[in-house]
């Protein structure tokens, strides 16, 4: 499956609620998903598989409180704990729109991104996920009902600005998921694997100790990622 990030909705409420202690928690709000209307990046969602994917992940991340997001776009569909900045409390429907809040975590990207709010910048947020790709009657992409989300949002500087970065790149990656540890990884063994079958047996002859070191570097690398 691909990567599919979708940097689009610009300007998120920042609130900050005060504690009984005189604390306060700082929270962004607004628009962090949409379906039915052709985005910026040239895709579509259709209602329900936008409904499916977000009633999965309220149920497996909202709920459990596990709804991390980012600082920036991270080159993967894999949270980095190292750079969430926000914890997602609430995500819902509203139409075609899905409407959340996000509390800004104690951590230093959270702590960056309160810095950057008080003073006054405008933040964006940036929905990632996985899922297929199919063009529609109209030539639009429309986004496929297997997709699922990684985070409903990630917070972005400049939402229009990593486009050309996530189509031209991350996108053009394939992903596949390993139920047992629970992790994504790019699919470079499977291709490899749908190359040696188009080789002819002369091929796989002259090139065998290649293709052999080849597929244990890639073991190797696989191991270590995992």
């Amino acid at each position: 499956m691909k990567l599919i990030t979708e940097a689009k909705f610009e300007d998120v409420e920042y609130i900050t609620e005060a504690r009984e202690n005189g604390d306060k928690d700082h929270y962004i709000h607004g628009i962090f998903l949409q379906a039915e209307v052709p985005n910026r990046n040239g895709r579509i969602y259709r209602l329900p598989v936008m409904e499916a994917a977000v009633n999965r992940y309220i149920e497996d991340h909202v709920n459990t409180k596990r709804g991390y997001g980012e600082l920036g776009h991270p080159a993967g569909p894999q949270i980095n704990l190292d750079r969430v900045s926000h914890l997602i409390i609430q995500l819902k429907q509203d139409g075609n729109n899905f409407i959340g809040k996000a509390k800004l975590t104690a951590t230093p990207m959270g702590y960056i991104a309160i810095g950057l709010l008080k003073s006054g910048s405008n933040l964006g947020v940036s929905s990632r996920g996985m899922g297929s790709l199919k063009p529609n009657k109209q030539g639009i992409m429309e986004v496929q009902d297997d997709f699922h989300l990684a985070t409903a949002a990630d917070i972005v500087a400049d939402p229009s600005a990593p486009d050309a970065f996530v189509k031209g790149i991350m996108e053009n990656v394939e992903w596949v998921y390993d139920p047992v540890k629970g992790l994504w990884q790019e699919e470079k063994l499977h291709e490899m694997k749908k190359a040696i079958k188009k080789m002819t047996m002369d091929e796989i002859e002259q090139s065998k100790f290649g293709i052999f070191e080849g597929y244990l570097r890639s073991l190797a690398s696989k191991t270590r990622v995992l």
